[in-house]
């Protein structure tokens, strides 16, 4: 008997860091069967800056060093190796698409930060996203002293 392909997961998060909620949503999907995960972060600069802008570079080659030290926590959780990668779009269904564009998956998450912060991925973006047609977890981080 042949095993089951994996479930092609897409990750979609604001925050490059492997936070409680995050970790605890990969393990729970990782152990559901067998998986493959990529984690997307949409480019975390603001927006208005121009693509040539000096920083741009800088900003990208931070956001890549903090995700990739993230992503030891982040296959422990998954149970194997993850694919990580930051987006050169702003936009996070912009970024989504892209992706979904050059690779096929199964399923989404999207992780976002609380609601008393700053948040980069949209509130509507679930919503959105659904519209993709595939099955949508979010993860909402606790703020502290208040539970996930």
């Amino acid at each position: 008997m042949e095993a089951p392909s994996p479930a092609r997961i897409l990750v979609v998060t604001d925050q490059m860091t492997a936070t409680p909620a995050l970790l605890a949503a990969i393990g729970d999907r990782a152990r559901r069967g067998p998986t493959q995960f990529r984690v997307l972060v949409p480019y975390p600069s603001p927006a208005e800056w121009h693509p040539l802008h000096p920083e741009r570079h800088d900003h990208a080659a931070e956001a890549e060093e903090v995700l990739s030290r993230a992503l030891p926590a982040i296959e422990a959780a998954a149970r194997g190796p993850v694919i990580g990668s930051i987006s050169i779009r702003h936009d996070a269904m912009d970024a989504i698409e892209e992706t979904l564009h050059d690779e096929p998956f199964d399923e989404i998450i999207i992780a976002t930060a609380p609601h008393h912060t700053e948040q980069r991925l949209h509130v509507d973006l679930p919503h959105r996203v659904e519209h993709l047609g595939l099955p949508v977890t979010t993860v909402t981080e606790a703020a502290a002293g208040q539970p996930g």
